[in-house]
């Protein structure tokens, strides 16, 4: 059997798959009211004046009367109806865009989970339907919405995201532009009523809108379309010129904190390198399925299944020795950095595993091995 053969037709079936695909553009902001959907609804009137088969999928306006505005002469295809807890709602009608099949369609909130009876559970995933379909979208988010920067978010703001969108979906966009907004003109167009409503006003102010957590979401947002920018350059530039081909491997352990910084960290490294990357878990004889607590298996099969959602391979084995388990998956997947969390050693602990760990980095080294200790 020819392999080789085989996996340039695998090659050639994703490059045909690719074309194929719609293009893909989302607007990135700090957070609300900096104006992303007034720029798509901007763009989809400039659009449909060019000739463009425009649609609107879903826009929240939140009762902003400049973005309502906008509105007016936008093909819109209507929302599906839904009753949920003994209200009528409604979602976006993915089954009509798909049916529909306009060239563009423009879908407000990338992050939104559908009502409970819808296809899908989460937005983000009817947008990769439509995409896989051939037809075009321009989207918006915010960067609190990013999966990776859930900690980095959490430490800002003390807020607990729970509308998330994992990486890749950022890394499928063939642009990604930031609406960028001084601090203090957010704050005075917060207090001028046009973000939320008068009875909203004072409690976002207390809370999320403050200027030093509205600088250091600024600069988050400011990296993150950087980041997608060198992306972009990188896999468009010569294979010649290109970088060393990087594999991270996080190592992780059934300390479930540890373990979802050390995922989204790498999930991090790996999206700014293009890089393949992988996840272990080591189960040692003490965390066998009839000794590991309930509540820990839980968090680990979290955490497990969120390291698939943000683009990473799981690995799962067994062995005596983390030490050992860790360096043969290395050999077998050609890793070149591995990715573990800051080790909280008591002193006794210390004096046990230093051996060990300097056997890990002696190991690593000859290797020729990168390893990269997460806080």
């Amino acid at each position: 059997m020819d392999t080789n053969r085989d996996h340039t037709a695998d090659q050639f079936l994703r490059l045909i798959q690719e074309s194929r695909r719609g293009k893909f553009k989302i607007y990135i902001g700090m957070s609300a009211g900096v104006g992303k959907t007034y720029r798509m609804l901007q763009e989809a009137h400039a659009l449909l004046r060019g000739g463009i088969d425009v649609k609107i999928g879903f826009v929240e306006t939140h009762n902003r009367a400049e973005t309502h505005a906008l509105i007016e002469g936008l093909p819109m295809i209507p929302r599906r109806k839904l009753f949920y807890k003994g209200r009528e709602l409604e979602e976006m009608d993915l089954q009509t865009i798909l049916n529909t099949h306009p060239e563009l369609v423009i879908v407000d909130e990338l992050a939104h989970t559908n009502l409970p009876g819808s296809k899908n559970e989460k937005r983000w995933q009817d947008v990769v339907e439509i995409l896989d379909a051939g037809i075009n979208v321009v989207s918006a988010v915010n960067i609190q919405h990013i999966e990776s920067l859930y900690d980095e978010v959490h430490d800002i703001t003390g807020i607990e995201v729970t509308e998330r969108v994992p990486d890749r979906i950022l890394q499928m966009a063939d642009e990604v532009v930031n609406i960028d907004l001084p601090a203090d003109e957010l704050i005075t167009r917060l207090k001028e009523g046009k973000i939320y409503e008068p009875g909203k006003v004072e409690t976002a102010l207390r809370n999320f809108f403050q200027a030093d957590k509205i600088l250091q979401l600024r600069e988050l947002a400011l990296k993150e379309v950087a980041t997608a920018v060198e992306r972009k350059v990188e896999t468009m530039l010569p294979v010649n010129t290109q970088f060393k081909h990087e594999r991270l491997m996080a190592s992780i352990s059934s300390n479930h904190v540890v373990a979802r910084r050390v995922i989204r960290k790498t999930a991090r490294l790996a999206a700014y390198y293009q890089a393949r990357w992988f996840v272990l878990y080591v189960q040692t004889p003490a965390e066998g399925s009839n000794r590991i607590k309930l509540d820990v298996q839980r968090h680990l099969i979290n955490n497990l299944k969120l390291a698939t959602e943000l683009g990473a391979e799981v690995i799962q084995v067994k062995n005596k020795s983390i030490f050992n388990a860790l360096v043969d998956e290395c050999g077998k997947r050609k890793i070149t950095t591995v990715c573990i969390g800051k080790p909280h050693f008591n002193l006794l602990q210390v004096i046990w595993r230093t051996n060990a760990f300097n056997q890990l980095l002696n190991t690593l080294s000859e290797s020729d091995i990168d390893l990269v200790i997460l806080s």
